[in-house]
């Protein structure tokens, strides 16, 4: 690696590195380029000559250096020309050589071309009556002088000439007549964007702007000019202004876009140098005249050089007033001058209008709103300024930019200033952006600006603009910086919500906040093997950083190795407390992004080191004052919560924080002492504490720390001693007193897991002799049966402190945490050797009469009980609050303002307590079966009925700002169905309300997210196929359907298909094929094994094999919406598509039909009694999927139970109402449209139907009148063979004949077809009988219509008729002719007339006229 020269390097020092940089072959890091000088004649070869002298190296050799420097006197040498090209002798004679290079003057002469002046105007010297000119001075020209054009600067005698001129009204000779004009100042009152192109001039002296007139090739081509222009004004003059808009809209769209910049620009050069300064103020600033979005776009294409762009401008919405345009000020004059200018002042006599306006006064704002959308601007509060507000100047919010007269900044200025080189308006930019982003995630300007802030920001480039201001050298601009990213990625909402559900079930797992994933096809793996194609870290790798951080901001922010800078900046530039705070909170949100991203802050160099050593010190001094100047040597409870995201990333990632980075040591130092006795604010005290527990919480949650319990065990107990005494509702600090008491019960809950499974894990060692299995914890189950008497008193004291008013609230905050152990303790109770039934049983009555019972009868629980429907996420989908912005590049949780409305997480929210009870109860009732019946009241209370009512009717969005709240109440919604279960056997009052309990685990099922496929399974396994939960199975259901057949087939009046009445014959077979049905379904779902091991883990508390408490990525639902299809798609996919791409037709694998069979059956059962339960599956995927009956084999549909199935479902699906909501025409979900699975159903058709009617019944569903014409040309066209086969009758077809002849058929070539199929013979009654119907139909209204059609369908219909009369085919040409109406019960299927009505036979013999008379002259 060469070395730059240093200034302390001597000349040997030099040339030495010279012979180096020689040796090396490096390339130069300056190529010298000599440009040709044209004026010397020189050729214009400038990129070769460039390289040519750029590969000859200018060397120094010391020999080449004079002995004596030159002198500097003398002017450098002139260099010749001709004298490189030419070579010389010294002996040669030069007069020989001035006679062999001489040549004829014709060799010069011939290069001489004269200048056509026929058309130039001759004007001749005005005569004076002196001598001479008189002289000059320059006192005599300062009014000439503003006369220069805008062609350059002028000499002072040019300037008098032309004033002369003027004076005596003539066109300068060498001026063009554009630059001679003098605009008016009114301008017909246009808008500015049609003022630019439309001036109206002063008739004196105006003239064209561009055009010159030469070229006209006439004497008087500059009063052609003239002409020509005074034509244009009159022509603009008598237009109105809606005309000349018109048609300059007309102009802009006809011509080419550079052609129009072109004109724009020289009309603006016109108006800067115009002499005339009326015109100025309203055309200062050319880009106020268009919409701010061609505005952004513009200032985006002339910064491309930049990494980030100018923000496209969020636009205020604006009222309903007019606006009211301010009257321009007056030009400034020499009047207006604080000084008289002088005459012998140099330089001064020039007056410049466009600098002295900024000497104005600023104009007043607008008095009223405005229909058009306004630039957004904001004070350095991050507050938006109305338009219409008057601001005081001393503020500062005035500036020489676009607006003066407006206060605040846009966002485009504000990422200006941040560029800037001065250093405290950099810092005020960046401040400013941060405020703005705080009120942009707060969601304050929803109401007010059009647009997300968030966005607009990012997409202009906001991350690198704030990466780049992290790397400055002041740190004021860094801090300022390190605020906004701040600002930008962490919410302080959301971890405040975060924090609250951490003591609640499960409440320590969370989401990673990545991004919804976006698949992109790469079209250079196309065709690639497996092994050849990019993996996806060498496709992240290969992105751009900008690319990266478009789809993911965290990404991308890593990318740029922001860790390795952040570092930096706790490390070496120690700042202030602000920013080591919003430090530690940026890497705290990198760390909820991933498990990747938390790994990659625990790698990155010396980062977790610093933050222990600085900030989570084993000693330290107390501060000196509340705020203290400096962080540094004193414990951050932030950094202690960048220690528990990090861990709850995985259990590697926790066990390095015990052992390597001595997180162990750290805990015992802050827990083994009180609050009061560490060293620190007690504010921070708390709060350090709280953190450290729950740290602790999610270590014993992996079954790691445990050691510590049993060193700390008289800390905890003195803890858990002092719970009551610090509950003082005076207290200033109780809100920290509970998130401490919570996060001491959470830790409690999760080391009783980890105890529970000792004894599993111990036998586990002794059997598994030698394969893996992790090591027993070293707490037992005897450490911590001691707790579990002082909690349950605590437990009871809560319990009756709710009637005491000051300690309600507090006993509301504290008893779910205390369920929430129980179910821990007596759940792992259940599972040791050292349970005792008897003792057990009697204690579990004891506690549901003493605590239970009177806890859910109280009557502060039966109000918050009935908040049920309000707090709920489920049933509010639609909420009236607004969430705050979001980007999806950027996920969050939407909590700002979550005090403000209903919800899970506010203190009137039941979902904590209810959640608690109910994971109590199921496992006490598990444990003793006869409690259950003492909570049936609980479960048929109105307000659980209304809110289970209200959720089997929602239809719950999936998205990050609802999926950490859904999760919680899905656990309820189980709870209260898995009680249910327990009841319905046992209790008739709770088995009337079987059918909604089991409509809700229908529901409930494709809802659960990823992390609870346990509770799907669950479902799946106890509830979704149980009799006792389906209770039209045994109470006459089945029955009651087949009278309701029967009462249809007699309203009919017509025979059917027989398997209609089959439906209740084929749902008591269903009921009684239930358990089957279920093995199937869990065998199909069997798949899904590990994730429910993984999620059974977390739910039932076994924490030596939790591997991660976060939770899988957010991609959907654990179970797609349409499940109840899954083994028939799953066999369509085995099955269905060869390799080759085409239909395969290889045997059914063993037990497919018995798994499509119960699929059906099951279908079936839903289609009937459970139609609530399918609604989110919208119709036209129902018809696709049950297609996959027809597609998986070539006689499966011919299997007889298939067959029946399948009839009653096709005749569910075609009743009325639903056959209405069948919409053909949006693609099916998981398919580009259904129009290509409908090609290859008619290719399967074709194939292998044999003439099945059930197959051709599917097969004509799609081709109603409604539905796109696409499938109906595919029949009569591609697959036109089909028809031969296609025997289904109208009485076998259960859609009215009405819904493919209505209304008349329009597509031209369609009827073609229709027509060729039915005099061809393609298309018979015999053969298919419905289309036969339907084309006569349509051909029929088709030749004999009256409406107005255009000439092509004129002829084609006079074509036609003329074919059919002259039909050889009677009875086809008498259908075609007679056809009157489609009639279902008619034996043909049709009515016809007996003769042709008067006024089709007229139309009839006009037709055949025509043809007879053309024929006669044809003749």
């Amino acid at each position: 690696m060469l070395r730059r020269p240093k200034p302390t390097d001597s000349e040997a020092d030099l040339l030495r590195e010279q012979e180096q940089f020689l040796t090396s072959g490096a390339q130069s890091a300056a190529n010298v380029v000599r440009r040709p000088d044209k004026r010397r004649g020189e050729a214009g070869g400038g990129e070769h000559n460039g390289e040519n002298e750029g590969s000859q190296r200018d060397v120094v050799t010391i020999e080449d250096l004079p002995d004596q420097l030159p002198s500097l006197t003398p002017a450098p040498p002139k260099k010749s020309r001709f004298k490189a090209s030419r070579v010389t002798f010294e002996d040669e004679d030069a007069g020989e050589r001035l006679d062999r290079h001489d040549s004829h003057i014709s060799a010069v002469l011939s290069r001489i071309v004269e200048r056509d002046t026929s058309s130039t105007p001759i004007s001749l010297p005005a005569f004076t009556g002196m001598a001479f000119p008189k002289v000059m001075h320059r006192s005599e020209t300062s009014s000439q002088v503003r006369l220069s054009s805008a062609g350059g600067r002028k000499s002072i005698f040019a300037c008098q000439i032309a004033a002369q001129r003027l004076k005596e009204g003539k066109t300068p000779l060498h001026c063009a007549p554009e630059t001679a004009q003098m605009p008016e100042s009114s301008e017909q009152n246009l808008p500015p964007e049609t003022s630019m192109d439309t001036d109206q001039c002063d008739a004196a002296v105006s003239g064209p702007r561009l055009v010159s007139g030469q070229g006209l090739g006439i004497p008087d081509s500059t009063g052609e000019t003239m002409r020509i222009h005074r034509e244009n004004k009159a022509k603009l003059q008598a237009m109105s202004q809606s005309d000349i808009l018109e048609e300059q809209k007309k102009l802009l769209s006809q011509l080419d876009p550079r052609l129009v910049e072109f004109v724009r620009s020289r009309k603006a050069q016109s108006v800067t140098s115009s002499a005339s300064p009326s015109r100025h103020p309203e055309g200062k600033n050319s880009k106020e005249n268009f919409p701010l979005e061609s505005v952004s776009r513009e200032s985006d294409s002339s910064s491309a050089a930049v990494l980030f762009q100018k923000p496209q401008e969020v636009e205020m919405e604006g009222g309903r007033e007019e606006e009211e345009l301010p009257s321009p000020p007056p030009a400034v004059t020499e009047k207006d001058l604080p000084v008289k200018l002088q005459k012998e002042w140099v330089h001064m006599d020039k007056l410049e209008p466009e600098k002295l306006e900024w000497m104005r006064n600023l104009p007043a704002p607008r008095k009223k709103g405005t229909k058009t959308a306004m630039q957004a601007r904001f004070d350095f509060a991050g507050n938006l300024i109305p338009p219409t507000e008057d601001l005081p100047t001393h503020l500062g919010l005035h500036h020489h930019g676009e607006e003066p007269e407006r206060a605040g900044y846009s966002l485009q200025e504000l990422f200006l200033l941040s560029r800037s080189q001065v250093t405290q308006q950099r810092s005020l930019a960046l401040s400013t952006l941060a405020n703005i982003l705080s009120k942009a995630r707060a969601g304050e300007y929803l109401s007010l600006l059009k647009g997300n802030v968030m966005s607009t920001l990012l997409d202009a480039g906001l991350l690198f603009l704030l990466r780049f201001a992290l790397d400055d050298s002041v740190e004021g601009v860094m801090s300022a910086a390190v605020h906004a990213l701040k600002a930008l990625l962490v919410c302080s909402e959301d971890e405040e919500c975060l924090d609250c559900t951490f003591s609640w079930f499960r409440g320590l797992a969370s989401f990673p906040l990545l991004p919804s994933a976006q698949e992109e096809e790469d079209e250079e793996d196309e065709g690639l093997d497996e092994g050849m194609k990019e993996t996806a870290k060498e496709k992240e790798e290969r992105k751009s950083d900008h690319d990266v951080a478009r789809q993911d901001v965290i990404k991308g922010l890593l990318k740029m190795k922001l860790l390795p800078r952040l570092r930096y900046i706790l490390e070496v530039l120690r700042p202030s407390p602000r920013v080591v705070q919003d430090v530690l909170d940026i890497l705290t949100r990198i760390a909820r992004h991933s498990s990747s991203s938390a790994t990659q802050v625990l790698d990155c160099p010396r980062l977790m080191e610093t933050v222990m050593s600085e900030f989570l010190p084993t000693s330290w001094t107390a501060p000196s004052s509340p705020l203290p100047p400096s962080v540094y040597g004193l414990p951050l409870s932030s950094a202690m919560k960048l220690l528990r995201v990090l861990a709850t990333s995985g259990r590697h990632a926790c066990a390095r924080l015990l052992n390597s980075l001595g997180v162990r040591e750290r805990l015992s130092c802050m827990l083994s002492a009180e609050p009061s006795e560490l060293l620190m604010e007690p504010t921070e005290a708390l709060r350090i504490i709280t953190e450290a527990y729950r740290l602790w919480a999610v270590a014993a949650g992996y079954g790691q720390a445990c050691n510590l319990y049993i060193d700390l065990y008289p800390a905890l107990v003195k803890a858990l001693q002092s719970v009551h005494r610090v509950l003082n509702p005076s207290d200033p600090l109780l809100p920290l007193q509970f998130q401490r008491i919570l996060a001491l019960l959470s830790l409690l809950t999760q080391v009783t897991h980890t105890a529970g499974c000792h004894q599993e894990l111990q036998a586990g060692m002794v059997s598994s002799q030698g394969e893996e299995c992790p090591p027993p914890p070293p707490v037992s189950w005897g450490h911590v049966t001691g707790l579990q008497a002082v909690l349950l008193g605590h437990l009871k004291g809560f319990v009756k402190s709710l009637d005491n008013p000051v300690q309600k609230d507090s006993s509301l905050v504290l008893i779910p945490v205390y369920l929430v152990y129980l179910e821990a303790y007596y759940h792992q109770l259940s599972r040791q050797n050292c349970f005792k039934p008897v003792e057990t049983l009697q204690e579990l009555e004891q506690l549901t009469s003493e605590v239970l019972f009177p806890l859910f009868s109280h009557h502060v629980v039966q109000d918050l009980i009935k908040n049920l429907r309000s707090s709920s996420v489920v049933c509010n989908v639609q909420s009236s609050h607004q969430s705050p912005e979001t980007t999806p590049s950027l996920p969050g949780l939407a909590c700002p303002g979550w005090r403000d409305r209903p919800g899970l997480v506010v203190p009137s929210s039941p979902f904590p307590l209810l959640t608690g009870l109910g994971l109590l109860l199921q496992t006490i009732t598990g444990i003793h079966k006869g409690l259950s019946s003492k909570f049936t009241g609980f479960l048929l209370s109105e307000p659980v009925i209304g809110y289970l009512r209200s959720c089997s009717q929602a239809k719950p969005t999936l998205s990050h700002t609802r999926a950490w709240l859904l999760r919680h109440e899905h656990h309820l919604l189980y709870l209260l169905l898995r009680l249910a279960h327990r009841l319905v056997p046992i209790e008739q009052d709770v088995a009337k309300h079987a059918s909604l309990y089991h409509q809700v685990a229908l529901v409930l099922l494709p809802w659960l997210l990823p992390g609870s496929e346990y509770l799907a399974h669950e479902l799946l396994s106890t509830i979704i196929f149980s009799k006792d939960f389906i209770s039209e199975g045994h109470s006459g259901g089945p029955e009651a359907v087949e009278l309701g057949e029967l009462k249809l087939h007699e309203e009919a009046q017509h025979h059917t298909s027989p398997s209609l009445q089959t439906v209740g014959a084929l749902l008591r077979e269903v009921c009684v094929q239930l358990p089957s049905i279920r093995g199937c379904f869990l065998t199909h779902l069997a798949h899904l094994e590990s994730s429910v091991l993984v999620s059974q883990d977390a739910l039932l508390g076994r924490n030596p094999w939790i591997n991660s408490h976060l939770l899988p990525e957010l991609t959907g639902p654990s179970l797609p919406s349409d499940w109840a299809f899954l083994p028939l798609v799953s066999l369509y996919e085995r099955m269905g598509v060869s390799d080759g791409g085409g239909l395969a037709v290889e045997e059914l694998p063993q037990g497919a039909l018995q798994a499509v069979t119960h699929c059906l059956q099951w279908l079936l059962l839903l289609e009937v009694w459970r139609e609530e339960g399918l609604k989110v599956i919208p119709p036209v995927a129902k018809l696709a999927r049950l297609s996959c009956v027809f597609l998986c084999s070539s006689d499966l549909f011919l299997e007889r139970p298939v067959q029946k199935l399948t009839w009653g479902l096709f005749r569910l699906l075609t009743r009325g109402s639903r056959l209405d909501s069948l919409d053909l025409n949006i693609p099916p979900p998981g398919l580009a449209s259904f129009q290509d699975l409908y090609s290859a159903l008619l290719a399967q058709y074709e194939a292998v139907s044999f003439g099945d009617r059930l197959f051709g019944c599917w097969v004509l569903l799609p081709l109603q009148r409604r539905y796109s014409a696409t499938m109906r040309l595919a029949v009569f066209g591609e697959h036109v063979g089909m028809l031969r086969s296609l025997g289904v009758t109208l009485e076998q077809l259960s859609i009215p004949i009405e819904r493919f002849t209505s209304p008349p058929e329009d597509s031209l070539p369609l009827l073609r077809l229709y027509f060729r199929s039915l005099v061809t013979g393609t298309l018979k009654l015999s053969w298919c009988p419905i289309l036969y119907v339907v084309g006569l139909c349509h051909v029929n209204s088709f030749i004999f219509s009256q409406d107005a059609a255009a000439q092509e369908v004129e002829a084609a219909r006079h074509s036609m008729l003329r074919k059919i009369y002259y039909l050889t085919d009677e009875v086809l040409r008498n259908h075609l002719l007679l056809f009157r109406l489609p009639q279902q019960h008619s034996e043909v299927g049709f009515d016809m007339y007996e003769q042709l009505p008067p006024i089709r036979a007229k139309r009839l013999e006009s037709i055949l006229g025509r043809q007879d008379s053309s024929d006669d002259k044809g003749d």
